[in-house]
């Protein structure tokens, strides 16, 4: 039975190299001089830090631009609220959401079978399973789910004949 998977992935890399490029352009721009403002990829997430709250602002505007230039969803990644650290300095942590949560999962696949298609949708850990006996019906899923601007970026993967 023809299939397809519903998943939510980051591209590691592309959020590396945005995250290197955003670096070297707030190190290269003048008003960040003296500013001693930091962007760093961990483990957790994207972490900005600098003197005052303009200046993180500021970066995470740049850092925004590169993942957009870099087709990084602004979607993968949350939070963000700048909050004071101790020196007079800011920081805002960011986290990348990988893997589409329980909930979201479940209210995609209400949202597939009130397509009123003949498939079938299943949650299967961070991902969804959606199957059916036509390949048209998978087709016009894909086409419906891509239209719903979901609060997570959506990659269809794994699609089986």
């Amino acid at each position: 039975m023809p299939s397809f998977d519903i998943v939510s992935q980051v591209d590691m890399q592309e959020v590396r190299n945005a995250v290197d490029q955003s670096m070297r352009e707030v190190v290269n721009r003048y008003d960040f001089k003296g500013t001693d403002t930091k962007i760093s990829l961990t483990d957790d997430g994207i972490v900005i830090e600098s003197a005052s709250d303009h200046r993180v602002e500021a970066a995470i505007d740049v850092l925004q631009t590169k993942l957009v230039k870099r087709k990084v969803s602004l979607k993968s990644i949350s939070g963000g609220e700048i909050k004071p650290v101790g020196g007079g300095r800011s920081r805002a942590d960011f986290t990348l959401n990988q893997g589409i949560n329980q909930d979201d999962a479940r209210e995609l696949a209400k949202m597939i079978r009130d397509m009123k298609l003949k498939v079938q949708a299943q949650i299967q850990g961070d991902q969804l399973r959606v199957q059916g006996k036509k390949r048209d019906d998978l087709q016009d899923v894909i086409v419906e789910v891509k239209a719903l601007d979901f609060r997570v970026p959506l990659q269809f993967v794994n699609y089986r004949d």
